[in-house]
């Protein structure tokens, strides 16, 4: 564990099973110096242990970096559940995941994430009050991914004016990985500001319901990489900019929601080198998790969100502009700028 490649000192790595309900989950706790760790839950079908490991510290690690860019008083923290999200849940399941979180005793939050619903995290809420993301309760504000596909967009437009020389999206090609919740919205956004869609995902459903009102055009899942477009925004797993990837990009940016879109953190500096701008996903997707922040804060306010809001995306401006100016890459910058946040709170 302690000389795994993504264990980055970890302050605690908790492994439950449950045999009766057939849970198996990791709770990675990365840094509490800011405050309580928080970030959400993801159910995945992995390969294997290992890459279930793999992802929750990595996934933890970009929670402590999104929530020292954000500028909110939480630590980083992010849960994995070993399972098929279409076949293997169960009430039971997510109980006794809630038993998991309840018993580090406020020291992690957790809220939505891939494979997990809003619906979910209520049956959690029954075993335990560290749960966020809600549609009910005192500071309830619900499903997040509103709010993070806002402030993908407001990035992806930051990013534009860097990338393209413009933030008017008429006319632009964006080609978006993903088309869930936040995909789904980031759609939207585009849409209305006239940009034309190429869309891909597994889910045929939900890429023909995004077609029908926005116009986009649907690819193949494995062809998105070989489209003609101004930006590449993935929204869905992670690690899409990878060695077999890299060289089939045609596109001027990318700007999207999926956390640890770097397969390993060299492809910053591969990505400056080919001219592709890159906005650090943990920089542009920190909307959600600035909303949960004001709903664990148990006094939710709107005007605090977009203030907060406003505010990353002015932060990730500054670091698209200090990496072009230094010819630094642009993960460099903001993982620079994340670990001073972090040393300045201990």
């Amino acid at each position: 564990m302690f000389d795994h490649p993504s264990f980055d000192a970890h302050e605690g790595v908790h492994m439950f099973h449950d045999a009766a309900s057939g849970l198996r989950a990791i709770i990675a706790v990365h840094s509490t110096a800011r405050g309580p760790a928080a970030g959400g839950c993801r159910m995945w079908d992995y390969d294997s242990g290992e890459a279930m490991l793999k992802d929750a510290l990595r996934l933890s690690q970009g929670m402590s970096y999104k929530n020292a860019m954000a500028d909110i008083p939480l630590g980083g923290g992010k849960s994995v559940i070993w399972g098929n999200a279409r076949t293997d849940k169960s009430p039971e399941l997510f109980r006794a995941f809630g038993r998991a979180v309840n018993s580090l005793q406020g020291q992690y939050t957790t809220a939505e994430d891939v494979g997990v619903s809003v619906a979910d995290m209520e049956i959690v809420r029954e075993e335990t009050p560290y749960v966020a993301g809600l549609d009910k309760g005192e500071a309830a504000s619900g499903d997040p991914s509103p709010v993070t596909a806002k402030g993908i967009f407001l990035g992806l437009v930051e990013t534009a004016k860097r990338a393209l020389g413009t933030g008017d999206l008429t006319g632009k090609t964006v080609a978006v990985q993903g088309v869930g919740h936040v995909g789904a919205y980031l759609c939207d956004h585009l849409a209305k500001a006239g940009a034309d869609l190429i869309i891909t995902d597994i889910d045929q459903a939900a890429l023909e319901a995004v077609a029908t009102r926005t116009g986009a055009r649907i690819v193949a899942p494995d062809a998105i990489y070989d489209v003609e477009a101004d930006i590449f925004a993935p929204c869905a797993l992670g690690a899409v900019v990878n060695e077999q990837t890299l060289d089939r990009f045609r596109f001027k940016a990318i700007a999207g929601g999926a956390n640890n879109q770097l397969i390993v953190p060299e492809m910053g500096e591969l990505l400056r080198r080919k001219g592709i701008l890159y906005a650090p996903d943990y920089v542009i997707n920190g909307g959600g998790i600035i909303n949960v922040a004001a709903e664990i804060s148990g006094n939710y306010s709107r005007e605090w969100v977009e203030a907060k809001l406003a505010r990353l995306v002015e932060t990730l401006g500054e670091v698209l502009d200090e990496a072009l100016s230094k010819d630094t890459p642009t993960n460099v910058v903001a993982d620079r700028i994340a670990r001073e946040r972090i040393a300045a709170a201990k």
